[in-house]
């Protein structure tokens, strides 16, 4: 962690100064509301009094008082002031000041987990010890799997694990870097980077982009001019470096099959030929720190299950 990060995950700020005008204003606005409200309820509402109007008059006949506030809901801004104190001096809220009772959002949220830790942690050591193709074909552990996974992977791939635009998809047949249980859990232990490099300037500019766009879009079973892509075959050469002379990718590298037609930014020809002119970067997190061995094990088991032949 950076020392900026450390700064404001204690709640501290770059200079005093910052700290002392928070604290200046949030309290000049307590005092004020309570000389506001002191200033504008002088008078005390009397029953049966005539009072005058303000000058505002709506249909006609609809005549806008002076009337004092009724003493119950006066009351009420006092205890809402009152309310803002107490908890201005029992809890962070007053610039870097952190309040009697020491309370921070990070202690909570690390009692919180260690108290689910201690709750479910067993149950996830449980399955940790069972092969994952089993784990894949038990309800239950499926269930756990699929929980976890929408609480900590759906953002990115999707809550149907269909992947997205620069996300792959989960629930088919077609991998990176394998599909294999182990290589699922690995993935998400230890993440995934994943870079190709811009080629336009190693296959002959402008016009070899084009010519290998076209050989591109040929090996997947997709019309283009064969022209183009007779001259995009003989240029694919260096780009069979990773997708190999047949295109079909190599997954020790990550590297796409391209004859299957599954595209993981798109599959246009404006898409590919942006893939090949500009590059694609692409870096999947690694979790073993966050989630840990037990809870991989669980959510590549409800991975593995998406694909698995029956």
């Amino acid at each position: 962690m950076s020392e900026a990060e450390k700064l404001w995950a204690s709640n501290e700020f770059f200079s005093p100064f910052w700290s002392w005008w928070i604290i200046g204003f949030t309290v000049a606005g307590i005092i004020g509301c309570f000389i506001l409200i002191r200033w504008l309820t002088t008078e005390k509402l009397i029953p049966g009094k005539k009072y005058e109007t303000v000058g505002h008059v709506w249909d006609g006949d609809l005549y806008e008082l002076n009337t004092p506030l009724p003493s119950w809901w006066l009351n009420m801004f006092y205890i809402t002031l009152v309310f803002g104190i107490i908890y201005l001096i029992l809890y962070p809220g007053l610039g870097s000041f952190k309040g009697v009772l020491g309370w921070t959002d990070t202690e909570q949220y690390e009692r919180e987990m260690a108290k689910a830790d201690a709750e479910y942690g067993p149950l996830f050591a449980e399955y940790a010890g069972q092969d994952i193709v089993a784990l894949g074909k038990n309800p239950e552990a499926v269930a756990i799997g699929r929980r976890l996974y929408l609480n900590y992977c759906s953002v990115c791939h999707g809550s149907d694990a269909g992947g997205g635009p620069g996300f792959p998809n989960l629930a088919d047949k077609d991998w990176l870097y394998g599909g294999t249980p182990e290589v699922i859990k690995t993935s998400i232990l230890q993440g995934r980077n994943g870079a190709m490099p811009p080629m336009a300037a190693a296959i002959g500019g402008d016009e070899g982009v084009e010519q290998v766009t076209a050989y591109v879009l040929s090996l997947s079973g997709r019309d283009a001019d064969p022209a183009l892509v007779e001259a995009g075959k003989a240029k694919f050469a260096v780009c069979a470096g990773c997708h190999g002379p047949d295109g079909k990718g190599n997954q020790m590298l990550g590297a796409p099959n391209l004859t299957d037609n599954v595209w993981l930014y798109g599959g246009s020809p404006g898409a590919i030929r942006q893939a090949i002119t500009q590059g694609r970067s692409g870096k999947m997190p690694a979790h073993k720190e966050f989630l840990g061995n037990d809870k991989s094990h669980l959510i590549a088991a409800y991975i593995y299950s998406l694909s698995a032949e029956d």
